[in-house]
């Protein structure tokens, strides 16, 4: 197993390499420049103030000399400086060190995202049994329905129907960002309640498409290992019923979920670009968003960088899950 995991984690070095190579050329490949957005509103200026930006930049090399310079940097863990005004440091802006760890992007889109995905395995898998053990049930049909809801509502309308409806309305929760005006006056009690308020909606609305997504696969997963000998053998036995769903049907139906999981950690910090900036929540998802919509190349790439590894290490994680749910892959 140890040969094993060593031989994988050499395995992302080379998949890494070319993740960045195609994320940078494609980045340069859309329209517009980063010097567009300071030069374009601005009617003074010059030719050759727009070349001694691009200079500044280092955009007057080719592409892939640009790609080298860069990786030179990430080999030492340096991802540059921001092309934005401040020119601060992009690992700076990313962890955001001059702010306490509770308001830092990446703690708090990690914090929301990890939140929803419990949410989601609470509630989900529990119902994708539940369906499978009574298929074509009136429950089935229900959970089916709402799944299919689940579908085909786009995320956004939801947030915005919801925001609507117990922010405006009912005037329950509120609608943005992650406390209140009044916070800091608030006791430690008064401010958990209000952090709490505040990321009901936005963890509600990053479970809702995975939550009808995983409950369907868990109920598929289900369904084709009810059906097995081993199931049916366990039950000839006259074990309870519980007992054969839970501890011989459960853990081999898991096998396609552990894949789901694995595929799921990129989501931390890709999932969350548009309800961050439905909420107004200062975290990853609002700044990816924005660095794109500036151009801002090294800030996009270190965040991509960041998404890059957290998949590589969300497959490696499924391949560990794969060896603990089954002993079979742990002999091969």
């Amino acid at each position: 197993m140890t040969g094993y995991l060593i031989k994988r984690l050499f395995e992302i070095i080379p998949t890494l390499f070319g993740i960045t190579l195609l994320s940078f050329f494609i980045i340069h490949l859309a329209p517009g420049k980063p010097t567009d957005v300071l030069t374009e509103m601005n009617p003074k200026i010059t030719p050759e103030a727009r070349e001694r930006l691009e200079k500044l930049y280092g955009l007057d090399k080719p592409v892939i000399q640009q790609y080298g310079i860069w990786l030179k940097r990430i080999v030492k863990l340096d991802f540059g400086e921001s092309f934005s005004t401040d020119r601060r440091p992009v690992i700076e802006k990313i962890w955001d060190t001059k702010q306490p760890l509770l308001e830092r992007r990446l703690f708090i889109t990690f914090s929301i995202n990890i939140l929803s995905m419990v949410v989601i395995f609470l509630i989900a898998i529990p119902i994708g049994i539940s369906s499978a053990v009574r298929q074509y049930s009136l429950y089935d049909k229900i959970t089916t329905t709402i799944v299919f809801l689940g579908f085909a509502m786009p995320s956004f309308w939801l947030a915005l129907l919801l925001m609507m409806l117990f922010g405006i309305h009912l005037d329950w929760l509120p609608i943005s960002g992650l406390k209140s005006m009044n916070y800091e006056s608030l006791s430690i009690l008064g401010k958990i309640f209000d952090r709490a308020e505040h990321l009901i909606l936005p963890v509600f609305i990053s479970a809702f498409g995975g939550l009808a997504g995983l409950s369907r696969f868990m109920r598929s997963s289900m369904l084709e290992v009810v059906r097995q000998d081993y199931v049916t053998t366990a039950r000839a036995k006259g074990l309870p019923e519980n007992k054969v769903i839970y501890r011989h049907a459960f853990r081999n139906a898991l096998l396609p979920i552990i894949t789901l999981l694995g595929l799921s950690v990129p989501g931390l910090i890709g999932g969350s670009v548009i309800f961050e900036n439905i909420f107004g929540i200062p975290g990853m998802g609002q700044l990816f968003f924005m660095s794109v919509m500036i151009r801002d190349y090294p800030l996009v790439m270190g965040i991509l960088t960041i998404g890059a590894i957290l998949t590589l290490l969300g497959n490696l994680m499924a391949d560990i899950g794969y060896m603990i749910a089954d002993p079979r892959i742990r002999t091969k």
